[in-house]
């Protein structure tokens, strides 16, 4: 197997990665390693022990692997340029990954701090939620950050470049995780950026990934 992607399946960062290879149809091994608890031999390989890395068993040596989602999503369009998920136009290129830096960051910060940690993560380690925190990341935090993607969305089937990229993926992923926190993105207050997500989360890429994780995040909400 030429690519080994490290992460757990769950976490945003790894399945942006798995859908970008996805929609490129390119094989890979998944090798669930737990930020939590990562083993030595990850810890060598990922100098901010975060997830994802990836390994490309192509290049000789042990050098051969890359770490953080958006490095390995750049690679990845380079080594795999057909289906292109980065726009051509320099300009809309730029727009796109400033997308991908709008959703790792403000969008990853307040979904996956202010949501999933509280009512997944915590009971994954036998902790318990705090609703304070969750009630004010869905009535104070986040409804900024829609207000600026359902402008962005107007008139648009995709973010940047008439395209499904790198920024659809991006902020698509996020939005999983608050899915699976329980909450959805309200159709009457955000009707066209929820049109786009559902857009976006009915491709196979994201469905199969969808599929894949409901089963366990189920069990782990209901715990």
């Amino acid at each position: 197997m030429a690519l080994i992607v490290y992460g757990g399946s769950i976490s945003p960062f790894v399945r942006k990665v798995r859908v970008m290879l996805a929609e490129k149809g390119v094989e890979y091994k998944l090798d669930q390693v737990s930020p939590f608890a990562p083993p030595p031999e990850f810890l060598a390989i990922s100098p901010l022990k975060r997830i994802p890395v990836l390994r490309d068993t192509d290049i000789p040596g042990d050098n051969n692997t890359l770490p953080d989602s958006s490095i390995i999503c750049d690679y990845l369009e380079h080594k795999f340029p057909k289906p292109a998920l980065y726009p051509a136009d320099p300009f809309e290129r730029a727009r796109a990954l400033w997308y991908e830096e709008y959703a790792d960051s403000v969008m990853a910060q307040n979904i996956g701090r202010g949501l999933f940690f509280e009512r997944i993560v915590k009971k994954m380690m036998r902790g318990q939620p705090d609703e304070d925190v969750c009630q004010k990341t869905l009535t104070q935090e986040l409804p900024p950050l829609f207000d600026h993607l359902e402008k962005e969305v107007a008139g648009k089937e995709y973010l940047a470049g008439g395209m499904f990229s790198i920024a659809d993926i991006s902020v698509g992923t996020m939005i999983v995780n608050m899915v699976h926190s329980g909450e959805a993105i309200d159709h009457r207050r955000w009707p066209k950026f929820g049109a786009y997500i559902d857009r976006v989360h009915a491709r196979p890429s994201f469905k199969a990934m969808i599929d894949e994780e409901t089963p366990l995040i189920t069990r782990f909400r209901a715990a």
